[in-house]
């Protein structure tokens, strides 16, 4: 894809995250292993079949990861990850089709996702994992989302401070690489380098992300401290998903990051119709 014609998918997709009303990411995951739909979409053909899908469910971007990101995850190589996610990108990404997005730890990664066409940089490791992250970010002029992402667990942390303090060391290694704040996203980052219990502290703490004047982004979509608090395996969690979802809506967020497009449109909608009601 050209510059100007990404810029303008870039740049249509900042207007809507300005009006503050929620938008729906749809998860692509184009991996052998991930926790709740690994191997289901690892062929082209299926991944542009749910890619259609997402989209007719009322999707408005589509969030392509060829990495799991789950606990215990087999790391991936560079050349393996772009090879999965590579013809994908390109022809999911276009001028009339819907932002993409790239979830991904790799700068390199992020550089080539870009010139093929998409906007978004989803960095589970919130710019800390590869030091040439956020200079790939500012080179390519994409929107990233950073999430909160600690490294590891502790127990006994200020989370709400801790939260902050990180989104402080963001800002700087950000502005030190010419990262446009507008162009910024912020995750909680639920089941990153948390326990249990804090998975819900951050989402009762959402307001120190969305203080900061940054479209949140929240992603449950059927994670596991869901299961433990329910007794629900993987695929009966939708539930206890839209509960958080819509809960982190109320208290700011922007983008909900999921597996089930159609249901949180449907809820979506109706939230939106109760909160516009005269």
């Amino acid at each position: 894809m050209d510059r100007d014609t990404r810029i303008a998918v870039r740049d249509r997709l900042l207007a809507r995250l300005r009006t503050g009303d929620p938008l729906i990411m749809g998860i692509l995951n184009v991996t052998p292993d991930s926790f709740s739909d690994g191997g289901v979409h690892d062929s082209l053909a299926r991944a542009l079949s749910h890619a259609e899908q997402m989209r007719i469910e009322g999707a408005d971007i589509l969030d392509i990861g060829g990495e799991s990101t789950r606990p215990g995850g087999e790391a991936v190589s560079l050349e393996d990850e772009w090879a999965r996610v590579a013809e994908p990108i390109a022809r999911l990404a276009s001028e009339e089709a819907l932002p993409v997005s790239i979830d991904t730890y790799k700068a390199e990664i992020v550089r080539r996702a870009a010139e093929a066409g998409a906007v978004l940089a989803n960095d589970v490791w919130g710019m800390t994992r590869d030091a040439q992250m956020a200079d790939a970010v500012a080179e390519t002029e994409s929107l990233v989302c950073i999430t909160y992402n600690r490294g590891a667990i502790n127990a006994d942390i200020d989370l709400r401070q801790d939260m902050a303090d990180f989104i402080g060391r963001a800002f700087e290694s950000a502005d030190r690489a010419g990262i446009p704040r507008a162009h910024i996203l912020l995750d909680p980052g639920v089941g990153f380098s948390k326990t249990y219990e804090q998975n819900f502290e951050v989402l009762a703490h959402l307001g120190v992300m969305v203080e900061t004047g940054c479209p949140v982004l929240v992603g449950v979509s059927r994670k596991s401290f869901i299961g433990r608090l329910t007794g629900n395996p993987v695929g009966e969690r939708l539930v206890g998903t839209l509960a958080a979802g819509l809960d982190s809506v109320y208290r700011g967020a922007t983008i909900l990051r999921v597996h089930d497009v159609a249901a949180h449109r449907e809820a979506l909608d109706m939230y939106q119709a109760i909160r516009s009601a005269k």
